[in-house]
């Protein structure tokens, strides 16, 4: 267990390869130098302690994870997070959209995560409308409890038309939304 002091700020850099954002903690499942934590991040326990960090970075991670075949990689991921983050707490995901060949060009990609998903990590919505994903009633459900929000990085050449174009493109055309941003803060 990663132990910290009270007035430390922690910041996790979670699948960040050989090269963690500056000011964050590296974790990776690949030892690719002495300063990275190396665990699974969608199958171990995290090396935090219970609302011990700040803030959590992962690009580019997301679609590396599986919940296909009672894997549960994806939800035990969210749940890690939940329980490491302090309240209030911000984790900003950044990963292919489901649509651009961006996500099925790379042959080590599982399955895509749709902007749906999101719904999920919130615990009031799930009890609504999805109670059997609760941790509640299925042991490898979500336990998470999230406020999410999400945006698009739109190809270059759409970025330079104007708002109604760029609506138009986006509802309609292939390969316009390149990535999905989004930032999810504990409850």
């Amino acid at each position: 267990m990663v132990k910290q002091t009270n007035m430390e700020t922690v910041k996790l850099d979670i699948g960040c390869g050989p090269n963690p954002k500056e000011g964050y903690i590296g974790c990776d499942i690949i030892p690719f130098n002495d300063k990275i934590k190396v665990f699974h991040a969608g199958r171990d326990k995290w090396l935090f302690e219970d609302e011990s960090v700040d803030e959590i970075h992962a690009s580019h991670f997301l679609e590396h994870l599986t919940n296909l075949n009672e894997a549960w990689e994806r939800t035990h991921f969210f749940n890690e997070a939940f329980r490491v983050l302090k309240k209030g707490a911000k984790m900003t995901l950044i990963f292919p959209h489901w649509a651009s060949q961006r996500y099925y060009g790379d042959p080590t990609h599982k399955e895509p995560f749709s902007e749906f998903g999101f719904y999920y990590l919130d615990k009031e919505w799930r009890a609504i409308n999805s109670p059997h994903a609760d941790k509640k009633y299925m042991d490898k459900g979500y336990d998470c409890d999230f406020h999410c929000t999400w945006g698009y990085n739109l190809r270059q050449d759409i970025l330079t038309r104007n708002q109604e174009y760029q609506q138009y493109a986006m509802a309609n055309f292939k390969e316009v939304l390149t990535d999905i941003i989004a930032t999810c803060t504990k409850k």
